[in-house]
């Protein structure tokens, strides 16, 4: 427990509920100008307007959850990096994995509380009309944005430069984009394929249409990340620090 509260602190000191703020806030506005903008071109009269907020989020959280998810982790981890903390955590007798899954669960809370807002006020703007639609979505984004955080995290442990983490987050960015467009299989690949695959509604041509997110497919990503991640700390606990 107090490496869990040591970890809370650090995240008032990195100010990173002010970047979580940030994701959030660019969600929704990318959010509000989709869904008016659709609603301006008339798609309203065809589909509902919670429709054409799902669609808005369904693209927002692409466009901004995987870079700014990168930023989060790799801001976490850097300062074990440059103040020798995995050093003194391993002193006090906290192993490296140890440590790493603590980052997980206080940083997991952060992007979790901004995936949820971000969806709430998307519901807010559109109607909650189906809310299992809307509840369904909202855990699906909450597994891939933690999914994708406990990525980086890792990555950002394992290198010690984290503008490589930064970039693989810019890259994810571009896949997550992409995704829509790739063949099922392929969107499985990777991590940020499954933003396409947990989308709640996309445009077929003029109109918009809700749509039901692969929660099968979700739901093997949170059993292979979870995991993925176990292995990865439980190597670094029987890892050596050197200074």
């Amino acid at each position: 427990m107090n490496v869990l509260r040591n970890e809370f602190a650090k995240l008032r000191h990195l100010h990173l509920v002010a970047t979580a703020a940030s994701m959030t806030a660019g969600i929704v506005a990318l959010t509000v100008v989709g869904t008016m903008t659709g609603n301006a071109a008339g798609h309203a009269s065809t589909q509902s307007l919670a429709a054409l907020s799902l669609a808005g989020l369904s693209l927002a959280f692409p466009l901004v959850s995987p870079l700014m998810i990168a930023v989060v982790a790799s801001r976490t981890v850097d300062i074990e990096h440059h103040g020798n903390g995995w050093l003194l955590s391993r002193a006090t007798g906290v192993a490296l994995g140890e440590l790493l899954r603590a980052k997980v669960v206080s940083t997991g809370l952060v992007v979790t509380t901004a995936t949820v807002v971000a969806v709430s006020l998307g519901a807010l703007l559109g109607g909650t009309n189906p809310l299992w639609t809307w509840l369904g979505y909202a855990g699906a984004m909450v597994v891939v944005n933690l999914v994708v955080l406990a990525l980086h995290l890792a990555i950002s442990t394992l290198v010690v430069n984290q503008l490589i983490s930064l970039g693989i987050g810019v890259l994810g960015t571009v896949v997550a984009i992409c995704a829509s467009g790739f063949p099922s299989w392929l969107a499985h690949l990777t991590p940020w394929g499954y933003y396409a695959l947990a989308s709640a509604a996309d445009y077929r041509g003029d109109h918009v249409m809700t749509l039901s997110p692969s929660y099968i497919s979700v739901a093997g990503l949170a059993v292979v990340g979870v995991a993925l991640f176990l292995l990865v700390t439980a190597r670094l606990d029987r890892q050596e620090v050197r200074a």
